[in-house]
This record gives structure tokens, sequence and C-alpha cells, in this order.
């Protein structure tokens, strides 16, 4: 009660919340790394989601007065980010992909992949004909954020959404609905390729598991909140990938392309694989560790 008093006596504008739960937030130690990399950005998304505000407001609106009743309710959401630890997407129940809102709590991984900025551009330069592309597969689709937001840059395939975990396969079924996609998106249970017998993909798109398990410790508290189905990949991160590798060729038209983000496990995989031609992407807007193999160079692996 004492800090909400102070807050209520002292803080009277939405800048002044945000710029109190930054302090707040940097004093506590707190990670940023799950759609946010700083503690102004962080608290800004809180306190607007307690005000029922777009995350995009107006920076003039940022200096209104608030109501009692709405500096608690943004002074409680700050207040268990700290003492949580959890990240603020699972107290807001929102993520944003490529511009778009995705549900999300703790059954799904955060979307954070900048695989974003690939299906923005249809994968330029790779995919010389975006229009051509009837069948996408996105694998290990966790809250489906990927696998939707291709659905909206190719908006005549057909997505497959793909996932072992049926605690995941709910959220994204949720996800599907709520963009009105049904009739676009499937949401499939399968342990990477064994229940897609017989189909084959022009795009095979995932963000498996990559997190090596010595890493997998020495992550902050937050990272520990998300499934760790969704992060732990054996000792080297490598287990998920190595499997996607050796059977993605059946799975791909002629033509087709496999892109895979391993984050941090890109160094083993090369040392593992020093004889595969990854071609390793390059994002505008940063991130590193996602790499693109035809159809043809895997099925000469």
């Amino acid at each position: 009660m004492t800090v909400y008093n102070d807050v209520s006596t002292h803080l009277h504008t939405i800048r002044d919340l945000v710029r109190w739960g930054a302090s707040r937030m940097n004093e506590a130690g707190l990670h940023f790394g799950h759609g946010t990399d700083n503690a102004i950005d962080e608290a800004a998304a809180l306190v607007l989601h307690a005000l029922h505000l777009p995350p995009d407001l107006h920076a003039e609106y940022f200096q209104s007065c608030l109501m009692p009743t709405e500096k608690q309710a943004a002074s409680h959401l700050l207040e268990r980010r700290i003492a949580e630890r959890k990240p603020a997407a699972y107290l807001t129940r929102r993520a944003w992909f490529m511009g778009l809102p995705f549900y999300v709590d703790e059954r799904v991984l955060i979307p954070r992949s900048p695989l974003a900025e690939l299906i923005e551009r249809h994968f330029a330069p790779w995919l010389l004909d975006s229009r051509k592309v009837e069948n996408i597969l996105d694998l290990g689709t966790g809250s489906g954020c990927i696998g939707i937001a291709c659905a909206y840059s190719f908006p005549d395939a057909r997505v497959d959404l793909v996932d072992i975990s049926t605690d995941a396969l709910e959220v994204a079924r949720r996800n599907v609905a709520e963009h009105g996609l049904e009739d676009q998106v499937e949401v499939i249970q399968s342990n990477l390729f064994s229940a897609l017998k017989g189909r084959r993909y022009d795009l095979i798109i995932s963000n498996p598991p990559y997190v090596g398990l010595a890493e997998l410790d020495t992550l902050p508290a937050e990272y520990h909140h998300e499934p760790r189905l969704g992060l732990a990949a054996g000792e080297e991160g490598l287990d998920v990938v190595e499997e996607i590798l050796n059977q993605a060729a059946d799975y791909l038209h002629r033509d087709g392309l496999l892109i895979v983000e391993v984050g941090n496990a890109q160094y083993a995989l090369c040392e593992a694989f020093p004889d595969v031609p990854f071609t390793w992407l390059e994002f505008e807007r940063g991130g590193q560790g996602v790499f693109l193999l035809n159809a043809t160079q895997l099925r000469r692996l």
C-alpha cells in the first residue's frame, strides 16, 4: 500500500508512471529480451496496456493526467513485472510479430524472431516469385505467429502450423481464430514431420528449440517462465535442427526452400556440418543465426 500511496501522491501522468516503472526495473536488474530491449519500452508497454491504450499511442498523450484507479492498475502491473520476473507479454497476454497482435501465455514462447523481416519482404531475393508459393509449413509453430504472418503475406497459399505440444497448439488455434484464418491455415499436432506424410511445401520455416543445456542454465529468470520444450535441444542445442536437416528434403517441392533460426547454435551447427553450404541471412533490424538451404542442397545431404 505504501508504494501505491507514493505513486498516487507524486506521479500524475502517463509519462510519470513510465519513468517511475523504468527506474524501478533498472534498479531491480531485470532482463529485457522478449519484445523490448530496455526498461523504458517495457514500462511503456505495461502502462499503456493497463490503461487500455494502443502501443503506438501518440507522444502528446503521455502528458495526460490519470485517475487514481488508473494509477493503481498501472503501478500494480509494473510491480508484478519486478516481483515475478515475468516478461511483459505474459502479464498482458499480448505480443506483436510483424506488426500483428498475438495472444500468448506460458504455454508458448514469446514471439521475438527476426524472421518477421524476411516474411515482410516475401523472402526476397531468395524466393524469385512469391506468387508461385502454394504451400507453407511453420514447423514448431508455438503461438502460430510465424505461420499466421506468412498467411497474411501469401494470401493465396495454404499454411500448416505444426507442433508436438498440445498446449502450444491450443494457443495457435486461438490465434488462427482471432485472425479469421481458419479457411487458410491448418493446425496439426506432429513430432516434426511424423504426421505430414505425403505433404510437400514450397517453404518450410522453423524456429525450433536450439538452446544447449549449459546455456539454458545461465539464462536470466525471465526465460525460465517460458516452456522448456520450446528452448532445450540437447547438449549443443542441435538435436532438433539435425532432425530437420535429415528429413526436410522429403517434404519440399523441387524448388522449395528451408529457412531455420538456430540463434547462438549457429557456430556449433557449422562445426558439426562443415560441408553443408548454409546461407546465413542478414537483417536490417538486427538478428542472426538464421540459415537457408534449397531443396537441391538438402537432397545432397
